[in-house]
């Protein structure tokens, strides 16, 4: 029988019944995994007393789920640091080293720009923590394949928490269960309110296309994270991009600024059974931003309808099968554990950091990673080929 001991630094080592060392990794903490009298401890690269999103969602999603809680932070300087340490009342340190380095914390949260998340995650990964870090993972397929090559077999988790939505999840459930029989085609068409309307000037990096933070990648990424999700993933892809705005206004300024980011992306290819996949997403919508999936099949139909964001918004689906009208469907039980959040913009984030503590207390893969995050990447680097090049591009998914 195999035996394992724990060292100080978590360092479990496996031993064979013969003193063999069959295999090492790094457990969570000193304690059980299951044990219910520690949280897991968060520490936050990004967290501001000034707000934006890490303050406006992950904390009101980590207040929100049991077993896991804030305990750090990592701010860019000291003053930041020192404010952000006295607005929430944990340590707040000046590095991700020293973050990683906190014996009380469990996960490191990196909840900044796209370009500086390689150089915030290797650190960590390094140190052996596990990590979730934004989506973009990176801001190149190449990036992403490097961090994911750094983990080895520390838990990682990349913040596609459209994945954790219960509407999404029924969907899937749904088309796999055969409620539209054969998927015949998938007609997506969104539209986005960003890239072409004011930008403010902590957004003006997202009209850079070489800084991975663009429509592309953001907004459309998001958006056929959910579509693979439900249909499967596309096997090849032709696609038409354009930057129909070269220059965005800045702000209430009178000034503009320049776009290269793209505003058009039109595609379409083939799911592994043959369906037809199109879809396309328009930047700078001047109304009706929005979303729309209809999924056709031999025996029905899903038409899924939300507001610029289904990742994190309300979500209608309607269904018709046999001939049928369409008329609206309700989640059924088991999907939702938090409806008293159901419409805001932490639902779906809070489902996901569940799902995140479930995969580090009981071992299990729910949870998107780096290695999920590298597939679409993977998908978005072959639409970036095809356009580039006019010819239909496997996506090796």
């Amino acid at each position: 029988m195999d035996e394992a001991w724990e060292t100080e630094d978590r360092t479990l080592w496996i031993f064979s019944t013969r003193g063999r060392i069959i295999d090492v990794m790094t457990t969570l903490t000193d304690r059980p995994p299951s044990d219910p009298r520690r949280p897991i401890g968060v520490g936050i690269v990004g967290l501001s007393a000034a707000g934006a999103w890490a303050a406006g969602g992950h904390l009101p999603a980590l207040a929100a789920v049991e077993g896991i809680e804030l305990r750090a932070l990592a701010a860019s300087s000291e003053a930041s640091a020192r404010a952000a340490e006295a607005a929430y009342g944990v340590p707040g340190y000046t590095s991700v080293e020293q973050l990683a380095g906190d014996d009380e914390v469990d996960l490191v949260v990196v909840a900044v720009k796209v370009p500086r998340h390689r150089e915030l995650v290797l650190p960590v990964l390094r140190a052996g923590v596990p990590v979730l870090t934004e989506w973009p993972l990176a801001v190149d397929l190449r990036e992403a394949e490097e961090m994911q090559r750094a983990a080895g077999r520390t838990r990682t988790f990349v913040g596609l928490q459209g994945r954790s939505s219960p509407v999404f999840r029924w969907l899937r459930d749904l088309v796999s269960r055969g409620y539209v029989g054969e998927v015949l085609s998938v007609t997506v068409v969104a539209s986005s309110t960003e890239w072409g309307t004011p930008v403010s000037q902590r957004a003006v990096y997202t009209l850079d296309r070489e800084l991975g933070a663009t429509m592309l990648t953001i907004a459309f990424g998001h958006a056929v994270d959910l579509v693979s999700m439900v249909v499967g993933e596309l096997q090849d892809v032709v696609a038409t991009t354009a930057t129909r705005r070269r220059q965005v206004p800045l702000g209430d300024t009178g000034r503009v600024v320049p776009m290269t980011a793209e505003d058009q992306i039109a595609i379409s290819g083939t799911l592994a059974g043959g369906a037809v996949l199109s879809a396309h997403h328009r930047g700078g919508a001047a109304s009706g931003a929005g979303f729309s999936l209809v999924v056709d099949g031999t025996e029905g139909m899903l038409d899924v309808t939300a507001a610029e964001f289904p990742h994190i918004g309300p979500v209608t689906v309607r269904g018709a099968r046999s001939g049928g009208q369409l008329a609206e469907l309700a989640l059924p039980s088991g999907y939702d554990d938090y409806p008293d959040l159901a419409g805001t913009v932490i639902h779906t984030l809070t489902h996901s950091y569940a799902a995140i503590r479930d995969d580090l207390v009981h071992g299990t893969t729910v949870a998107p990673d780096f290695a999920h995050a590298v597939r679409r990447h993977r998908l978005l680097d072959a639409i970036v080929r095809s356009a580039a090049t006019g010819r239909r591009t496997t996506t090796g998914l």
